[in-house]
């Protein structure tokens, strides 16, 4: 993929280091001087040291054979601006960090895909690892749902039972739903049916309405304070 990244920054550095391993052609826009020399001298990449909020710029960018741009400065106006300009070069993948949640709605009127506050998203993952150990990793969806993962130890209720035995069991919330397995770290992940039987051990993947909330948890023997 031919990708245009605008800032290297905190978010854009760590983003040019995945984009250029992962073996893409990558452009990369700092207005900074010294942003953009480190970047140069660290990453197999283009980096033009120039203002992105300029079709000029973006241009010598060939942000218009692009097949996506991704901006990450820290100021919402100029990500707004400068997906503005990549929507008039035709890039068919423009992506964009929001900064202030109240500027999300400008971002969906002009169909920018967004990530929202990054910093606040790291803030967020620090924390539940110091109040919910038990979480290896999760995503929130909407305001109460979360996608996680989460261990079964050896005396949580739910080991030992099919998921069949642990709905009829109540075990299994109306909103609760195993989405995979991951056994003994090995292979490919268990898509889990009415007679996969869980085990201790076991690594789920777990989606719940509710969220991770200590009730939810309960059932695969992690029983840590939650309050």
């Amino acid at each position: 993929m031919y990708i245009v990244i605008v800032g290297a920054g905190d978010i854009g550095v760590p983003l040019i280091e995945i984009a250029t391993s992962g073996g893409n052609e990558v452009v990369v826009i700092e207005y900074d001087e010294e942003r953009a020399e480190a970047a140069a001298q660290q990453y197999d990449c283009l980096v033009i040291n120039d203002d992105a909020t300029t079709k000029e710029t973006l241009n010598d960018a060939g942000a218009d054979r692009a097949d996506a741009l991704i901006t990450t400065t820290d100021q919402d106006a100029t990500n707004i601006m400068v997906s503005l300009l990549a929507q008039e070069l035709d890039v068919p993948n423009i992506v964009s960090v929001v900064r202030n949640p109240e500027h999300m709605n400008v971002f969906r009127q002009i169909g920018v895909n967004t990530m929202q506050n990054p910093q606040k998203l790291i803030a967020e993952n620090l924390y539940r690892a110091v109040k919910r150990p038990s979480i290896v990793d999760f995503m929130r969806i909407g305001e109460a749902a979360e996608v996680f993962e989460i261990t079964v130890e050896d005396d949580a209720p739910l080991a030992g039972k099919t998921l069949l035995e642990a709905d009829e069991a109540g075990l299994l919330g109306p909103e609760m739903l195993i989405v995979a397995i991951e056994r003994n770290g090995e292979g490919d992940p268990i898509t889990p049916r009415g007679d996969t039987r869980i085990e201790a051990g076991d690594l789920l993947t777990v989606y719940s309405g509710e969220g991770a909330t200590p009730e939810v948890t309960d059932i695969f023997g992690h029983t840590e304070d939650q309050s």
